[in-house]
């Protein structure tokens, strides 16, 4: 009998089996939760962040309001059509502005929240990797910063520009006259192409209408033809110049051609924002837009040049860095300390100023000095990118 009982086969085949199909029920219960995991913490980003917003807009908006309360009286608006005509405009401009201190304060005061509810700790103590409990953060940067890109390319400057408008016909009256400021352009020169060149004696730029336009092409250094309109302005509809009270003349080596017109549409390589010289210029147009201006500024050796080169690589270089802050404050704010979410927000307002002082000094040095516009733009993003990766290599996990 002790015989047969040891020569019996052993039997943990049977229990290998269940313990396979055990594992694997585990492991789809793990990635289930992992995904849970990822929700909770995208629905606390977004929600915290548009929550942020909202409250930072209204406070905002009614400082604004109290400071520009005669502007408003003075100007006969209803108040539909200053909502409409002015803070349309402002709120997007004052948002986009303020858009990565706002998603940094809102990772911060989300994140340390769970800190101190021991949520971090917990997530991290089922298995999860500290790079892979850092994904939802990254996924919610990254939409926020693609939102931020796209709204620069076009919805922001549309907004820039009616609130620039808005400003300059009704709450900068009484500032002290400039020719940046005043939406009315006087004895304006560039040139058109490299043969040609024009002058406009008087040129305002909300209504688009201009007086006394003269268009001159040379060839071997002689003028052979000279175009004068009294008064011009902006067709919408055919997208061209609409010129009134034409005169033309092509000049031969003996002879001269003249050709009267009342009234001609003509098509020129500058459009109305070319003529928009002012404080808000550069922050109202697309980037299209922005791209060709910069090219016909080169082609005619405009000292503005460095402050548009900046603003284009800027309006890619900010919504990196709303990506580059996501994953500072994620990775800060993961850890308890007995602060609590007092001590993460100051170590977030500390940042911010850095990042931002950071950011102002480079774009000074660009258009005051020789420092590269793009790279003036892009070196604090590499700064603060080096740093996410040294936070991120110290960071207990």
């Amino acid at each position: 009998m002790p015989g047969r009982q040891v020569g019996l086969p052993p039997a943990p085949f049977p229990k290998q089996k269940n313990n396979n199909s055990g594992v694997l029920f585990k492991l789809s219960i793990f990635v289930f939760r992992m995904k849970k995991i990822d929700g909770y913490i995208l629905r606390k980003f977004y929600s915290t962040f548009f929550y942020c917003l909202l409250l930072f807009t209204l406070i905002v908006v009614v400082v604004d309001m109290s400071e520009k309360t005669e502007d408003f009286a003075r100007s006969g608006l209803s108040a539909s059509q200053i909502f409409y005509d002015y803070y349309l405009g402002f709120i997007p401009h004052i948002d986009a502005m303020l858009f990565p201190l706002f998603v940094f304060i809102s990772v911060i005061f989300f994140t340390s929240k769970m800190a101190g509810r021991s949520e971090v700790v917990a997530i991290l103590s089922s298995g999860v990797s500290f790079k892979r409990y850092l994904m939802p953060f990254f996924v919610g940067g990254f939409s926020l910063a693609l939102m931020l890109w796209l709204g620069n390319r076009n919805l922001i400057p549309r907004a820039n520009e009616k609130w620039a408008n808005f400003e300059k016909k009704y709450t900068n009256l009484n500032a002290a006259p400039s020719p940046t400021r005043s939406s009315y352009k006087q004895n304006v020169y560039f040139r058109i192409d490299s043969v040609t060149y024009a002058s406009i004696k008087g040129y305002d730029t909300i209504s688009k209408i201009g007086t006394n336009l003269y268009i001159n092409r040379f060839s071997n250094n002689k003028l052979v033809y000279n175009m004068r309109a009294m008064n011009f302005h902006w067709d919408t509809a055919s997208k061209k110049w609409r010129l009134n009270s034409v005169t033309e003349r092509e000049l031969g080596a003996i002879s001269e051609k003249v050709t009267l017109t009342e009234s001609k549409l003509a098509s020129y390589s500058f459009k109305p924002i070319d003529l928009r010289k002012d404080d808000y210029l550069k922050d109202q147009m697309s980037t299209p837009d922005l791209n060709r201006f910069i090219a016909m500024e080169k082609m005619r050796g405009s000292e503005m040049l460095n402050t548009l080169e900046v603003e284009k690589h800027n309006r890619d270089a900010i919504p990196a860095s709303v990506l580059i802050l996501t994953m500072i404050g994620a990775i800060l704010a993961s850890k308890r300390v007995r602060g609590g979410s007092g001590f993460h927000l100051a170590l977030g307002v500390v940042i911010s100023v850095a990042y931002i002082l950071f950011s102002r000094f480079a774009v000074v040095f660009a258009t005051r000095g020789n420092f590269t516009p793009w790279l003036a733009s892009w070196v604090p993003n590499i700064f603060f990118g080096l740093l996410t990766i040294y936070f991120y290599r110290k960071a207990p996990k």
